[in-house]
């Protein structure tokens, strides 16, 4: 099973590119983040000529998350558990959710899209904001992989993160001044693998960056982040054969300024090798 995360920045923009990525480099599962749509306008058609089906969840033209897959998505999860939510000017636990996290379950891998919140500025209540919204998803995954040690799951997406500074090449984002570097994100980050996770794609991807600025030259420049992951439990991790970053995705017209990353799963069984051949 081939896995993608893409943060495609308007599907309704890219939805040629999109799909024509994920057929020329035959995806099984594509998890797409800030498709800025509702359900209702998504473009389900040019995925569903490719032979995927597709679950949005879009509240409007900001955020959204989506899962596109040719084997049947099942157990279809609007957020997770204790999810906070955000509005400016809007305190307390009543907040409003934003569309930032779609899970499912395809041929028994728990996946989840998830656009982690930018957090803004470091004196910004977005970035208070990002750090409980991080807290949280560390507890779902915490309680999950204590109730089910074995679970293959993987969080992937956006995560507005550069947990290392090999992860940073941009010399605008700066620690004590930016987001995305400051301490307490790239420990909520480590948080998230000390509740059982792995970076699934550093180990066999040992350079490259997910993300680059449209402005500045920073691309041509490879003054970009490594900002988007597969983070897997050790089930998935361990079924992990092969990873890539796919950089020449932000070539070319209209690109996002983030690029796929991908996955191969082997999800052969043990006994699978012993089967008698069958001519």
């Amino acid at each position: 099973m081939r896995i993608a995360t893409w943060n495609v920045n308007s599907i309704r923009a890219r939805v040629a590119r999109t799909v024509e990525f994920a057929v020329r480099e035959d995806v099984d599962v594509l998890l797409m983040q800030e498709i800025k749509c509702k359900p209702e306008q998504f473009p389900y058609a040019p995925f569903e000529d490719a032979g995927y089906t597709v679950e949005a969840h879009g509240l409007n033209q900001w955020n959204g998350v989506a899962i596109a897959s040719r084997a049947p998505i099942e157990n279809l999860q609007i957020g997770f558990p204790g999810m906070p939510g955000f509005a400016k000017g809007h305190d307390g636990p009543d907040a409003p959710q934003e569309a930032r996290a779609i899970g499912a379950t395809v041929d028994g891998v728990e996946l989840w899209s998830l656009y982690i919140p930018n957090g803004r500025s470091l004196d910004d209540p977005h970035y208070t904001y990002k750090l409980a919204w991080l807290e949280a998803l560390r507890g779902y995954t915490a309680d999950t992989l204590r109730a089910n040690p074995d679970l293959a799951l993987a969080l992937t997406g956006d995560f507005n993160i550069a947990p290392t500074d090999a992860d940073n090449g941009d010399p605008t984002v700066v620690d004590g001044v930016s987001t995305h570097v400051s301490p307490p994100e790239r420990e909520a980050f480590r948080a998230l693998l000390d509740a059982g996770l792995a970076d699934t794609v550093r180990p066999l991807v040992p350079s490259g960056f997910t993300y680059w600025d449209y402005k500045q030259l920073r691309f041509p420049r490879n003054e970009g982040m490594r900002i988007d992951f597969v983070l897997g439990s050790h089930a998935f991790a361990d079924a992990v054969a092969a990873a890539a970053i796919h950089r020449d995705e932000r070539k070319g017209e209209i690109p996002s300024d983030h690029v796929p990353v991908s996955v191969d799963l082997d999800l052969a069984g043990p006994d699978d090798d012993d089967r008698p051949m069958i001519w």
